[in-house]
Formats: C-alpha cells, sequence, structure tokens
C-alpha cells in the first residue's frame, strides 16, 4: 500500500509563502507523475501542479509564475513552493501519485493551506 504524507499547510497572509512537501513510502520515480491538486470550498478538486517521471512539469494557469514543483528522489519527497499567495488559493491542497501503467492513482490526506489577512 503506498503511501503519500503532506505536510507544510498553515496560515498565511496575502503576498506570502509557504512549502507543502509530500513524502511518499516507494521512490517517487516509480510513478508515472506525481502531483499536487486542491479543493477550495464548494468547489471541485483540480490540478495545481505535476511533474512526471521524467522531470516534465505542468501547471495550472492561476499559479503559473508563483508556485514551482519541484522532487528530492533521494528523500522520496516532492515539493510545492508557494510564493505571492493570494486569498483565491486558500484549500485543502492534495498530493497525488499515478503508477506507471496509467491505472491506479493514489491520494494523500491532505493539508490545509489558508490566506487571509
Amino acid at each position: 500500500q503506498v503511501q503519500l504524507v503532506e505536510s507544510g499547510g498553515g496560515l498565511v497572509q496575502p503576498g506570502g509563502s509557504l512549502r507543502l512537501s509530500c513524502a511518499t513510502s516507494r521512490s517517487i520515480l516509480s510513478f508515472r507523475s506525481m502531483a499536487w491538486y486542491r479543493r477550495a470550498p464548494g468547489k471541485q478538486r483540480d490540478l495545481v501542479a505535476l511533474i512526471t517521471d521524467t522531470g516534465s512539469t505542468n501547471y495550472q494557469d492561476s499559479v503559473k509564475g508563483r508556485f514551482t514543483i519541484s522532487r528530492e528522489v533521494t528523500k522520496n519527497t516532492v515539493w510545492l513552493q508557494m510564493n505571492s499567495l493570494k486569498p483565491e488559493d486558500t484549500a485543502v491542497y492534495y498530493c497525488n501519485a499515478v503508477e506507471l501503467d496509467w491505472a491506479t492513482q493514489y491520494w494523500g490526506q491532505g493539508t490545509q493551506v489558508s490566506v487571509s489577512s
């Protein structure tokens, strides 16, 4: 059973920064992709950022230039650096991993990010 454990959420003022981490119980290179999603109150869960096994990245338009997804293979960890945070970034953020065959995916428990003055 794959485990994804997120950490790093919290309350921050607009314009501030947070870094989320997702630690896996398996080598991150054994997944086709790893990603961060978020669910804002009353909304569906949306893709925020994704990194593939080859290191390619993709971002939701609203976070481009502000968020950066990266990985540390030796630590089996994926990071989401979030800068210039806005109130509309407030959401529960979830780590996601997809198997090499694209058929199975896993989710973390989620971490709350709140942006407010």
